[in-house]
């Protein structure tokens, strides 16, 4: 428990608690101070104007009818209910009239106003009873007789001792309170911190599966949770591509480098043979160029998905780029006889690698034309570019075998040949390439039937955003 406690003492959002709550009590306490000490004085100055109103009331008898008024007037205005505090004494302090029994001892002996409260003692009040407590003005006679007029402060001690107590049970509620959601708010980021370092411990050990847990609340920890989980899974996809790759390698790789292998012996044992030792030598190249070519595709792959391509993005012409690419291929379609069109919308602009881009616009064309002739009288090819509802379409439609609904996504995997394909000369990276590329782009490939071709045939659509 104390080391689960001293865990949590150590997190920031424990220690801010911490640190809000001690500002809290310290606020909380100056507050009941400044309340209790305005009020004080509030009331002090209240009783002080009441005081000067009776003493000028009292002042007018004196200065009317002399001493023997003024006590007359004292002695009357004493014995009514809720009446002051009027005291009348002589020069040596003795009080002569009144209501008052007895003052704390000094008291007469200053004249003004008594700055501290002093006790008094009333007629008929037991002995052994505390004095009650009282503010007044001392006046000082001509004929030496002294005068004090004054208010109890009974009332105003009670209402403000019942202030500062209600406001230190409200503050000794509200600490509780502040305290216990502190525990609860410091257990919970605990458990969730728990949670988060056993499924890390897990990642660590290799589960890449592994995702940290979310709390629903869209709190601090919920955000850096979805950020290393989008981590995470970027990291999860990278190490299986690698797995696929290193997979990919051993078994579509063994076969073209066995190949090489005996053609190489081959022309070593027929070495006498100029002609066929020439022809193997060309064919181990060619071979080479294609592993070559291979090993080329593979690293672009892994360039692109990791999202390290050389080349920055730019501002591009995809019309012009589609136009650049439609001639490029004009020859080689025309020679496998293939019927190339385009319906491209002129100046569409996108932002970015204009390199990439135009690989893969140039590995679906590679692809339509390849194919687009298998068992097929009159094939075409169309290239076409439009501007959708928040989305820029760049198609390479084909009217050839097409490839079924249930192989395309497939298709886009690394090596992976349809079995008609395996025939044909390629690597089954041309599709990966692409989709890496729209990837990285913020866009998408999508594989679909030719609807011109009555839904047979490939449509391979590059859809980027349009923003």
């Amino acid at each position: 428990m104390m080391s689960r406690l001293g865990i949590a003492l150590r997190t920031t959002a424990v220690r801010l608690s911490a640190l809000y709550l001690g500002l809290f009590v310290v606020c909380a306490i100056v507050l009941v101070i400044y309340v209790t000490a305005l009020f004080s004085s509030i009331s002090n100055h209240q009783t002080r104007l009441l005081v000067e109103e009776e003493l000028e009331v009292l002042g007018s008898f004196y200065r009317r009818g002399g001493v023997s008024m003024l006590i007359g007037h004292v002695d009357r205005r004493s014995r009514e209910p809720g009446a002051s505090l009027y005291t009348i004494a002589g020069s040596d302090g003795t009080i002569i009239g009144g209501n008052v029994q007895s003052l704390q001892s000094g008291v007469l002996d200053r004249e003004g106003w008594t700055e501290r409260p002093f006790q008094y003692r009333r007629f008929y009040q037991p002995n052994g009873t505390p004095g009650h407590l009282a503010l007044a003005e001392v006046i000082f006679l001509p004929n030496g007789m002294r005068l004090l007029v004054g208010r109890d402060l009974g009332e105003p001690t009670k209402f403000r001792a019942l202030v500062r107590d209600s406001l230190t049970m409200a503050l000794g509620i509200m600490v509780f309170g502040a305290l216990l959601i502190w525990f609860v708010i410091g257990r919970r980021a605990l458990q969730r911190i728990d949670r988060m370092s056993q499924a890390t411990q897990k990642i660590m050990e290799g589960d890449l599966s592994q995702r940290l847990p979310m709390g629903g609340t869209r709190d601090e920890f919920d955000r850096l949770s979805e950020s290393l989980n989008v981590m995470l899974g970027r990291i999860q996809k990278l190490d299986e591509g690698l797995r696929q790759v290193s997979d990919n390698i051993a078994h579509d790789l063994k076969t073209p480098l066995t190949r090489l292998r005996n053609r190489a012996e081959a022309a070593l044992v027929d070495r006498q043979d100029t002609e066929t030792f020439r022809n193997a030598m060309e064919e181990i190249i060619d071979e080479s160029d294609q592993l070559i070519r291979t090993f080329n595709a593979l690293l672009m792959i892994s360039r692109v998905e990791a999202g390290s391509a050389v080349a920055e993005m730019n501002v591009l012409d995809l019309s012009m780029i589609a136009r650049d690419a439609e001639e490029l291929y004009e020859p080689v379609a025309e020679e496998a006889g293939v019927a190339l069109s385009a319906g491209i919308e002129e100046d569409v602009k996108i932002t970015g690698n204009r390199e990439l881009i135009g690989q893969a616009i140039s590995n679906l064309l590679d692809n339509a034309i390849k194919y687009a002739g298998d068992g097929n009288d009159a094939p075409d090819v169309i290239i076409g570019l439009e501007k959708g509802a928040g989305e820029i379409v760049l198609s390479v439609s084909d009217n050839g075998p097409g490839i079924p609904d249930a192989k395309r996504d497939d298709v886009v995997k690394r090596f992976y040949r349809l079995d008609d394909s395996r025939t044909k000369p390629g690597t089954g990276l041309g599709l990966s390439l692409v989709k890496a590329i729209m990837g990285m782009h913020g866009g998408r490939l999508e594989l679909a039937g030719n609807p011109g071709n009555r839904g047979t045939g490939l449509n391979a659509r590059m859809i980027f955003a349009d923003r």
